[in-house]
Protein backbone atom coordinates (compact mmCIF):
# COMPACT_ATOMS: atom_id res chain seq x y z
CA UNK A 1 0.00 0.00 0.00
CA UNK A 2 1.60 2.79 -1.02
CA UNK A 3 1.96 6.41 0.08
CA UNK A 4 -0.06 7.75 -2.58
CA UNK A 5 -3.22 5.80 -1.62
CA UNK A 6 -3.01 6.62 1.60
CA UNK A 7 -2.76 10.04 1.10
CA UNK A 8 -6.05 9.88 -1.04
CA UNK A 9 -7.98 8.08 1.19
CA UNK A 10 -6.87 10.94 4.08
CA UNK A 11 -8.14 13.32 1.53
CA UNK A 12 -11.41 11.65 1.38
CA UNK A 13 -11.96 11.21 4.89
CA UNK A 14 -11.31 14.89 5.84
CA UNK A 15 -15.02 16.49 4.99
CA UNK A 16 -16.43 13.67 7.43
CA UNK A 17 -13.78 14.77 10.21
CA UNK A 18 -14.06 18.20 9.37
CA UNK A 19 -17.87 18.20 10.02
CA UNK A 20 -17.77 15.83 13.29
CA UNK A 21 -15.34 18.35 14.59
CA UNK A 22 -17.89 21.32 14.63
CA UNK A 23 -20.45 18.96 15.88
CA UNK A 24 -18.27 18.63 19.04
CA UNK A 25 -17.38 22.36 19.14
CA UNK A 26 -21.36 23.03 19.28
CA UNK A 27 -21.55 20.29 21.85
CA UNK A 28 -19.00 21.52 24.19
CA UNK A 29 -20.17 24.65 23.97
CA UNK A 30 -23.74 23.61 24.67
CA UNK A 31 -22.29 21.85 28.19
CA UNK A 32 -20.25 24.69 28.81
CA UNK A 33 -23.14 27.03 28.66
CA UNK A 34 -25.61 25.13 30.81
CA UNK A 35 -23.17 24.07 33.14
CA UNK A 36 -23.32 20.37 32.40
CA UNK A 37 -22.02 18.41 35.24
CA UNK A 38 -18.19 16.75 34.65
CA UNK A 39 -19.81 13.30 35.58
CA UNK A 40 -22.29 13.29 32.58
CA UNK A 41 -19.23 13.74 30.21
CA UNK A 42 -17.81 10.51 31.39
CA UNK A 43 -20.85 8.88 31.62
CA UNK A 44 -20.99 9.41 27.87
CA UNK A 45 -17.21 8.96 27.28
CA UNK A 46 -17.82 5.60 29.46
CA UNK A 47 -20.51 4.79 26.40
CA UNK A 48 -19.35 5.83 23.26
CA UNK A 49 -15.61 4.70 23.71
CA UNK A 50 -16.50 0.75 23.93
CA UNK A 51 -18.85 1.68 20.92
CA UNK A 52 -16.19 2.79 18.90
CA UNK A 53 -13.88 0.11 19.78
CA UNK A 54 -16.45 -2.38 19.10
CA UNK A 55 -17.09 -0.70 15.59
CA UNK A 56 -13.80 -0.28 14.58
CA UNK A 57 -12.99 -3.84 15.72
CA UNK A 58 -16.03 -4.43 12.75
CA UNK A 59 -14.83 -2.38 10.35
CA UNK A 60 -10.81 -3.22 10.74
CA UNK A 61 -11.77 -7.10 10.60
CA UNK A 62 -13.87 -6.82 8.19
CA UNK A 63 -11.91 -5.16 5.61
CA UNK A 64 -8.89 -7.46 6.25
CA UNK A 65 -11.15 -10.51 5.82
CA UNK A 66 -12.15 -8.83 2.39
CA UNK A 67 -8.87 -8.90 1.10
CA UNK A 68 -6.66 -11.68 3.36
CA UNK A 69 -7.41 -15.51 3.55
CA UNK A 70 -5.36 -15.01 6.81
CA UNK A 71 -6.05 -17.80 9.93
CA UNK A 72 -7.64 -17.19 12.61
CA UNK A 73 -5.00 -16.10 15.70
CA UNK A 74 -3.74 -13.50 12.33
CA UNK A 75 -7.71 -11.78 12.20
CA UNK A 76 -7.77 -11.71 15.94
CA UNK A 77 -4.24 -9.63 15.95
CA UNK A 78 -5.40 -7.28 13.22
CA UNK A 79 -8.90 -6.88 14.55
CA UNK A 80 -7.83 -6.23 18.83
CA UNK A 81 -4.70 -4.27 17.76
CA UNK A 82 -6.45 -2.04 14.98
CA UNK A 83 -9.57 -1.41 17.40
CA UNK A 84 -8.82 -1.19 20.86
CA UNK A 85 -4.87 -0.03 20.21
CA UNK A 86 -6.41 3.05 17.62
CA UNK A 87 -9.05 3.77 18.90
CA UNK A 88 -7.29 3.87 22.34
CA UNK A 89 -5.20 6.21 20.23
CA UNK A 90 -7.78 8.45 19.47
CA UNK A 91 -10.36 8.97 22.38
CA UNK A 92 -7.80 9.31 24.91
CA UNK A 93 -3.98 9.80 24.28
CA UNK A 94 -4.39 12.29 21.61
CA UNK A 95 -6.64 14.68 23.68
CA UNK A 96 -4.88 13.47 26.69
CA UNK A 97 -1.62 15.39 24.83
CA UNK A 98 -4.08 18.39 24.51
CA UNK A 99 -5.22 18.16 27.56
CA UNK A 100 -1.40 18.07 29.18
CA UNK A 101 -1.08 21.01 26.68
CA UNK A 102 -3.52 23.25 27.28
CA UNK A 103 -2.83 22.83 30.88
CA UNK A 104 -6.39 21.63 31.88
CA UNK A 105 -7.29 21.46 35.67
CA UNK A 106 -8.94 18.07 35.35
CA UNK A 107 -6.87 16.32 32.95
CA UNK A 108 -6.27 12.18 32.85
CA UNK A 109 -5.80 9.54 31.04
CA UNK A 110 -8.56 7.23 30.91
CA UNK A 111 -7.67 3.60 29.44
CA UNK A 112 -10.73 1.69 28.67
CA UNK A 113 -9.07 -1.84 28.16
CA UNK A 114 -7.72 -1.29 31.20
CA UNK A 115 -9.81 0.67 33.00
CA UNK A 116 -13.26 -0.85 32.13
CA UNK A 117 -11.36 -4.12 30.74
CA UNK A 118 -14.80 -6.32 31.33
CA UNK A 119 -16.91 -3.90 29.27
CA UNK A 120 -14.20 -2.95 26.17
CA UNK A 121 -12.67 -5.98 25.28
CA UNK A 122 -15.68 -7.94 25.41
CA UNK A 123 -17.34 -5.60 22.89
CA UNK A 124 -13.96 -5.44 20.65
CA UNK A 125 -14.29 -9.55 20.62
CA UNK A 126 -17.63 -9.19 19.23
CA UNK A 127 -16.56 -6.57 16.79
CA UNK A 128 -14.39 -8.88 15.12
CA UNK A 129 -16.51 -11.57 15.23
CA UNK A 130 -19.02 -9.79 13.52
CA UNK A 131 -16.17 -8.25 10.72
CA UNK A 132 -15.26 -12.07 10.57
CA UNK A 133 -18.63 -13.62 9.89
CA UNK A 134 -19.86 -10.78 8.01
CA UNK A 135 -16.78 -9.35 5.89
CA UNK A 136 -19.15 -7.74 3.56
CA UNK A 137 -21.31 -5.84 6.19
CA UNK A 138 -21.87 -2.15 5.29
CA UNK A 139 -21.28 0.46 7.28
CA UNK A 140 -21.11 4.48 7.20
CA UNK A 141 -18.11 5.74 7.93
CA UNK A 142 -19.59 9.13 9.09
CA UNK A 143 -21.09 7.16 11.84
CA UNK A 144 -17.47 6.00 13.02
CA UNK A 145 -15.99 9.37 12.67
CA UNK A 146 -18.84 10.79 14.96
CA UNK A 147 -18.10 7.97 17.78
CA UNK A 148 -14.81 8.59 17.72
CA UNK A 149 -14.92 12.79 17.42
CA UNK A 150 -17.60 12.52 20.39
CA UNK A 151 -15.81 10.35 22.59
CA UNK A 152 -12.28 12.38 22.06
CA UNK A 153 -15.01 15.43 23.15
CA UNK A 154 -16.06 14.04 26.23
CA UNK A 155 -12.69 13.04 27.31
CA UNK A 156 -11.53 16.37 27.07
CA UNK A 157 -14.89 17.57 28.29
CA UNK A 158 -13.98 15.83 31.51
CA UNK A 159 -10.46 18.05 32.33
CA UNK A 160 -12.33 21.41 31.44
CA UNK A 161 -12.75 23.89 34.37
CA UNK A 162 -16.05 25.76 33.89
CA UNK A 163 -15.33 28.27 31.15
CA UNK A 164 -12.91 28.18 27.95
CA UNK A 165 -11.68 30.74 26.08
CA UNK A 166 -11.37 31.32 22.02
CA UNK A 167 -8.13 30.28 21.84
CA UNK A 168 -8.81 27.12 23.96
CA UNK A 169 -12.12 26.57 21.69
CA UNK A 170 -9.98 26.79 18.90
CA UNK A 171 -7.16 24.37 19.69
CA UNK A 172 -9.81 21.69 21.29
CA UNK A 173 -11.25 21.81 17.80
CA UNK A 174 -7.57 21.18 16.58
CA UNK A 175 -6.91 18.36 18.80
CA UNK A 176 -10.64 16.76 17.76
CA UNK A 177 -9.58 16.92 14.39
CA UNK A 178 -6.22 14.96 15.10
CA UNK A 179 -7.86 12.45 16.78
CA UNK A 180 -10.40 11.70 14.61
CA UNK A 181 -8.42 12.01 11.10
CA UNK A 182 -5.25 10.13 11.10
CA UNK A 183 -6.22 7.04 13.50
CA UNK A 184 -9.81 6.42 12.27
CA UNK A 185 -7.99 6.19 8.69
CA UNK A 186 -5.63 4.15 9.54
CA UNK A 187 -7.93 1.63 11.79
CA UNK A 188 -10.27 1.58 8.84
CA UNK A 189 -8.01 1.30 5.65
CA UNK A 190 -4.06 1.10 6.66
CA UNK A 191 -3.62 -0.95 9.40
CA UNK A 192 -5.60 -4.05 7.94
CA UNK A 193 -4.13 -3.53 4.62
CA UNK A 194 -0.80 -3.14 5.82
CA UNK A 195 -0.98 -6.93 6.73
CA UNK A 196 -2.09 -8.12 3.21
CA UNK A 197 0.41 -8.65 0.70
CA UNK A 198 -0.53 -8.08 -2.65
CA UNK A 199 -1.71 -10.77 -4.29
CA UNK A 200 -2.22 -11.58 -8.16
CA UNK A 201 -1.48 -7.67 -9.14
CA UNK A 202 -4.90 -6.65 -7.43
CA UNK A 203 -5.25 -3.19 -5.89
CA UNK A 204 -5.87 -2.96 -2.09
CA UNK A 205 -7.20 0.48 -2.39
CA UNK A 206 -10.43 0.74 -0.47
CA UNK A 207 -12.56 3.87 -2.33
CA UNK A 208 -14.86 3.29 0.96
CA UNK A 209 -15.68 7.48 1.12
CA UNK A 210 -16.89 6.84 -2.26
CA UNK A 211 -18.76 4.77 -1.86
CA UNK A 212 -20.66 6.36 1.17
CA UNK A 213 -19.98 3.16 3.92
CA UNK A 214 -17.48 0.77 4.99
CA UNK A 215 -16.28 -1.88 3.87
Amino acid sequence: MNINIIAHELKDHSPFTAFGTVTGIVIMAAFIQFQIPRDISSTLFWTLHPLHVMVSALVTTAMYRMHSKGEIWRTLIVGYLGSVGIATLSDSLIPFAGEWLLDLPYRGIHLGFIEKWWLVNPLAFAGIALGYLKPKTKFSHAVHVFLSTWASLFHILMALGTSVDVVTTILVAVFLFLAVWIPCCTSDIVFPLLWIKKENGNDNRCHCANQGGIP
